[in-house]
């Protein structure tokens, strides 16, 4: 770099800074969207958790499919669990334990089934699976639920024991669950259970309500403009230091230019020395004679 002109290595920094902030900016953007969409998330949270429950008909008519602006909407059921049929997903963090959530089939009136989440137990203390499962009512049952958009399959070919799915997708669901079931289910959503009539004396642990923290997003997004800011002043200050730096360069030359030649400077020096020692070999006569003459006087 020191080799360029320097013009061209300025140049050089701006355009290493542009870049720089260029980076700084998209990321800052990128920040600034996942807070939109958190802030999204939780006005969804707050319009629509505590909400009156309504027939699952009116949230989804067709059958099949969940609005995102019906996420967390709570729907009423009326049908019977289909008992025999509960089955568990593996590795859920409740508890400080890698638990495990209760999925129950819920069978419609009208002959759908929908999965609802009951809670979750923890892990048994031998083997790989869970503890104790509670078991549901039986019968004819009523059950609030709030309703949840399923979980994507693992793409990693994540796989889990028979009786257990590896998250709450709807298709390996099915493939847990008898042909007949499997065929009623309603795709692509699932219920967190709020209520179930009748109640049951044994029940899994209830999941808790959504964070409502709106996470890091926006101080994340103001940093990063920090940083673009901070690297335009950065290469400021390497192009102030190296002008510095040749100003002074450039002082000395100009010293050094009007400074006496070496060799008129020693010719100066040894003059002085001379007339120094000339000085000094006067003031010793001076002194001897007065020596002198205090001798004589005593």
């Amino acid at each position: 770099m020191q080799s360029l002109p320097r013009a061209g290595r300025w140049s050089i920094y701006i355009g290493l800074a542009v870049l720089f902030a260029i980076a700084c900016v998209w990321l800052s953007n990128w920040q600034f969207s996942r807070n939109d969409d958190r802030a999204a998330q939780l006005a969804l949270v707050e319009q629509n958790y505590d909400a009156d429950p309504v027939a699952l008909e009116e949230v989804i008519p067709d059958g099949d499919g969940l609005s995102p602006a019906d996420e967390w909407r709570p729907v009423v059921l009326r049908g019977e669990y289909l008992a025999a049929e509960q089955i568990t997903v593996r590795n859920r963090p409740h508890g400080g334990t890698s638990a495990f959530e209760v999925l129950a089939p819920f069978r419609l009136s009208d002959g759908r089934v929908v999965i609802v989440d009951r809670g979750w137990v923890p892990p048994a203390e031998e083997g790989t699976g869970p503890a104790v499962v509670p078991d549901p009512p039986v019968g004819e049952s009523t059950v609030i639920v709030r309703l949840r958009p399923e979980e994507a399959a693992p793409t990693s070919g994540r796989s889990a024991p028979e009786g257990q799915v590896p998250t709450i997708n709807v298709d390996l669901i099915g493939g847990e669950l008898s042909p007949a079931t499997a065929d009623a289910l309603i795709g692509g959503v699932y219920g967190i259970l709020v209520s179930e009539t009748p109640a049951v004396a044994d029940t899994p642990a209830s999941l808790p309500s959504p964070s409502q923290d709106p996470g890091p997003h926006l101080s994340y997004a103001i940093q990063w403009i920090l940083f673009a800011l901070m690297g335009f002043i950065f290469i400021g200050y390497v192009i102030r230091t190296e002008r510095r730096h040749r100003l002074e360069d450039e002082q000395d030359a100009r010293d050094d230019a009007v400074a006496p030649p070496p060799s008129r400077r020693r010719r100066r020096d040894r003059d002085a020395d001379d007339e120094d020692a000339l000085l000094d070999a006067d003031r010793a006569r001076a002194t001897r004679g007065a020596q002198a003459s205090e001798m004589s006087s005593a």
